[in-house]
């Protein structure tokens, strides 16, 4: 196994093994200056989370990129757990597609992982001229070696549920995944698992139209996405579309962990629920509901209903914990999916977010609650934004939590964060009967970066985590 293997490649030979790795040290999170008003390149943040460090819950490295305006967004890597069993592949290179320039950086991590830098940019121009791609979102690597990534849209910014493939030692496009045929006309986040001949793909929206903001007309336009895409994996073809209904916004999409498992959950972002996708004795796929939450009636808002908005989900790597956040309504909640088609909520904590006691939203009538939450305070700071990105410790105890959404959408939604700058929170989780707390002596706030606010994003480890690894 992963531990007595001698000349094994990246990461761990099962989650359960995983698991058993080392406490994360280090945490690396891209951080954004696009739209507020500083204009100043994006950067790479490496943040210490060893709590034996005097620099423990500090910011101790910045890798500035050498452009402004980029939105880094999501990252990945060169080689994670796909290649366990390659001894010649290793976990160097950090990938950090950037959503607006259509840039993908490329991070030497290996070199000095608590001071990362910049090895390789792949410009906006190559995506373009190779495989009519832009807007560059999830980044995952293959068993092959190579880097597969989703993308938005077409240069134009129109929507294009397309993927590049990335050479994974020259980093070079290589061009298309996929090989002719249909291709969505939306994408965002993918999964993808070969034991099944698989991969999923999910819908955000127009690349032009939602880096403007977010207007619900637009939904009813058809500029944003309603469909969970089934790729034949061998084939690379468009084989099925689950069509999840209008205004439901599919996001971030996971597979159980265990590479046997046909099956997995996705989160639809306005509809504000939880869907099951799996294989059916026929060998199609189908998807249902399993949880919802409910929008709640308001005044003093954009809307007379807030939706929740789902937008991070991830799985515990022993695929008994969900969890998500509500960025409006500003929880983050722990399902136990022992039973994936019953998940049972077992936690649920709130963190900043639109409806809390002496904002501008006034509740008038919600199916959950009693009363509005009080705001979130720590160590003196109310925090700004609602809870977003989402990532969990190897061994499941500690769940890290970030506030920016994307730029374009914090402004509209929560100007303050512009001004404010989001925070970094971890809650620690109960891993026994189910619970989440927050941790009161950790609080990593952005607004206080020497080159001014910004905006922190998705969170990594060095060694791989349960939304960068996959097992084959």
């Amino acid at each position: 196994m992963a531990g007595k293997c001698g000349a094994c490649g990246p990461g761990y030979a099962s989650p359960l093994e995983a698991m058993k790795g080392p406490r994360e040290q280090l945490l690396y999170l891209p951080c954004i200056y696009r739209n507020t008003g500083i204009g100043i390149p994006d950067f790479l943040a490496t943040v210490d989370v060893d709590p034996k460090s005097p620099r423990y819950c500090q910011v101790i490295h910045r890798l500035p990129m050498p452009h402004v305006g980029d939105e880094l967004h999501h990252s990945g890597w060169n080689a994670c757990s796909s290649c366990h069993g390659d001894p010649g592949k290793s976990r160097r290179f950090l990938i950090l597609p950037s959503l607006v320039s259509s840039r993908v950086y490329v991070v030497d991590v290996a070199t000095d992982p608590r001071a990362p830098k910049l090895h390789k940019v792949v410009e906006a121009e190559e995506l373009a001229r190779k495989a009519n791609a832009a807007f560059p979102h999830t980044s995952h690597c293959l068993g092959s070696g190579e880097i597969l990534i989703s993308c938005l849209g077409d240069p134009d910014g129109n929507g294009k549920g397309t993927f590049v493939l990335l050479d994974g030692e020259t980093f070079e496009v290589k061009g298309n995944w996929e090989k002719g045929g249909k291709v969505p006309n939306l994408g965002y986040d993918f999964w993808y698992q070969p034991r099944h001949n698989v991969l999923l793909s999910t819908e955000w929206g127009v690349p032009r139209v939602l880096a403007q903001g977010f207007n619900p007309k637009d939904v009813e336009k058809g500029h944003y996405g309603r469909h969970i895409n089934v790729w034949d994996w061998r084939e690379r073809r468009l084989v099925q579309e689950l069509d999840l209904g209008v205004g439901s916004i599919p996001l971030e999409i996971r597979f159980l962990h265990d590479p046997s498992a046909a099956q997995g959950f996705v989160g639809c972002a306005l509809s504000g629920d939880i869907r099951r996708f799996y294989r059916n004795p026929e060998g199609k796929w189908e998807a249902e509901k399993v949880i919802e939450v409910p929008s709640k009636k308001v005044q003093g808002w954009l809307l007379p209903e807030m939706p929740g908005l789902v937008t991070d989900i991830l799985i515990s790597l022993d695929d008994r914990f969900l969890y998500f956040s509500n960025w409006l309504h500003g929880d983050v909640r722990q399902y136990d999916i022992s039973d994936p088609k019953n998940p049972k909520l077992v936690g649920q904590v709130f963190l900043g977010g639109s409806i809390s006691k002496g904002g501008a939203v006034t509740v008038v009538e919600d199916r959950e609650l009693q009363d509005q939450p009080e705001p979130c305070v720590i160590q003196g700071k109310r925090i700004p934004g609602g809870p977003q990105m989402l990532q969990l410790s190897l061994d499941g105890r500690r769940l890290y939590v970030t506030t920016s959404l994307f730029s374009a959408w914090d402004r509209q939604f929560y100007p303050g964060l512009l001004k404010e700058g989001s925070v970094l929170l971890q809650l620690d989780v109960d891993t026994a009967r189910g619970g989440l707390a927050v941790n009161p002596k950790f609080l990593l706030d952005f607004g206080k970066e020497p080159g001014g606010p910004c905006l922190a994003h998705e969170v990594r480890y060095p060694g791989g985590d349960c939304t960068s690894d996959i097992w084959l």
